[in-house]
């Protein structure tokens, strides 16, 4: 499920980046570069699938960086910016939350299979 909930908000976060800048409350009208900030979202979409732990471990720290953006924006913008803001807030912490929770599953299981002794020894 965590897998499932990470994937999700990363890709909540790529599609309202992108909505943001371009469509509903760009900076400039038709849509500004800033739009660009998505392109580091895009990169660990290849690792979630293939369910790498690699890949959990650093977007929960690259996520803060969209964290900062979306609580500064939050509070200094205009609506409807100030809300789209917020709900990137709200994905960041999804996303960080799935991916911490993610990453200690499956260390826990994977210490639990090297507690377990093999009944096949010689």
């Amino acid at each position: 499920m965590t897998r499932w909930m990470a994937l999700a908000s990363l890709t909540g976060l790529i599609v309202l980046g992108l909505a943001w800048e371009m469509w509903l409350a760009p900076i400039r009208p038709g849509g500004s570069l800033l739009a660009l900030k998505v392109l580091p979202l895009v990169v660990p979409l290849a690792g979630f699938l293939k369910n790498k732990l690699y890949t959990y471990r650093w977007v929960s720290l690259m996520v803060w960086l969209y964290f900062m953006e979306g609580a500064v924006r939050a509070w200094s913008d205009k609506p409807p910016s100030n809300i789209l803001a917020f709900i990137e807030v709200v994905l960041c912490l999804v996303l960080f939350t799935a991916c911490a929770l993610h990453v200690r599953i499956r260390l826990k299981a994977a210490k639990a299979l090297a507690t377990i002794p093999s009944s096949t020894s010689a």
